[in-house]
């Protein structure tokens, strides 16, 4: 057994006994692209799928991170376990998370059934980290009922979080266009569960006629109709957030009603993750055999003096990757 395969059998004996600490060593390797990453999530995996993964999504200023922090409390009011990955922009130069969702949510942030990981996109569209899937693989196998994952809110990038979650919330405010937003996004096609927030605003009434009249046009293969449910999340008490638990709750009843839905869903998410792994492995074979020690710089600038074609250059990398 190799060093690396060593230390990822110890660190992954830590995760499984639900130990925090191992969880976030395990979520560094991984965001990191360590060594010892491949080998904790090859034996991490048999013990996962048992998590109910919510994945929120919607445009900036929507109240998300208010909405995550209030809905994670209801389901610790419940004795559960929850984890939180919060996907945040990535900084510029040190290419970490700009925000810092232990800062936004401090009550939670202290819980001992409650793990925060504020994760950056890194330049990642789709509203995910590159990393996200593994982070809520590993928080699974560590025995964390529910897992909520917070995209980053870039607006017409939302739809990756489909890769992810097990059901998705849609969230959109009053007097912010969400609904056409929606439309470009394709947020109408994956949104499981739909909510108007700050629904003390003006023009609620406007948006939830909106919401109906789309969701009547964008009829589900699979029968389901996702509720709306209003939610004000920074009132005292919040406003709606039991609600909308029970509106995540019916749609993972209505998914145990039908097996073999709820599999074919799962199966689309791994099998996306699956080309995912393969395109990145390939990327990575390339990138060492054929783009090091200043080749790409040199394939760059025979391209900007018109030399060369970027066309040519990409196809004559792969073919001789692929011999």
């Amino acid at each position: 057994m190799s060093n690396a395969e060593s230390a990822a059998a110890i660190l992954a004996e830590g995760i499984l006994a639900g130990r925090p600490r191992a969880v976030a060593r395990g979520i560094s390797l991984v965001e990191n692209d360590r060594p010892e990453a491949s080998a904790l999530l090859r034996l991490i995996f048999p013990r996962t799928g048992r998590a109910n993964v919510v994945g929120l999504t919607g445009a900036p200023g929507a109240g998300k991170s208010s909405l995550t922090d209030k809905l994670a409390q209801v389901y610790v009011d419940r004795r559960q376990r929850v984890g939180i990955v919060a996907v945040d922009p990535s900084s510029p130069f040190s290419g970490g998370a700009i925000l810092g969702d232990r800062i936004r949510m401090p009550k939670l942030a202290t819980h001992p059934n409650v793990f925060i990981r504020s994760m950056a996109t890194r330049g990642n569209l789709g509203g995910l980290a590159r990393a996200t899937t593994e982070a809520v693989l590993l928080l699974d196998a560590a025995g964390y009922d529910v897992v909520i994952v917070e995209t980053v809110g870039v607006g017409q990038d939302e739809v990756d979080i489909v890769k992810t979650a097990d059901v998705t919330v849609v969230v959109v405010v009053p007097g912010m266009g969400d609904d056409i937003q929606s439309i470009k996004a394709g947020i109408m096609e994956i949104g499981d569960v739909f909510v108007i927030n700050k629904a003390d605003r003006d023009g609620v009434e406007r948006t939830q006629m909106e919401l109906e009249a789309l969701l009547e046009l964008a009829a589900r293969p699979d029968g389901w109709q996702p509720p709306i449910v209003r939610t004000i999340a920074t009132a005292t008490p919040p406003v709606g957030l039991e609600e909308l638990a029970a509106a995540v709750a019916s749609y993972f009843d209505f998914a145990e009603r039908h097996p073999a839905m709820r599999a074919q869903r799962r199966r689309r998410v791994l099998g996306r993750r699956l080309l995912e792994l393969i395109r990145d492995r390939i990327m990575q074979q390339v990138w060492e055999r054929e783009l090091r020690d200043g080749q790409l710089e040199a394939a760059l600038e025979r391209i900007e003096s018109r030399e060369l074609d970027p066309y040519t250059v990409a196809d004559y990398i792969v073919q001789k990757a692929l011999r």
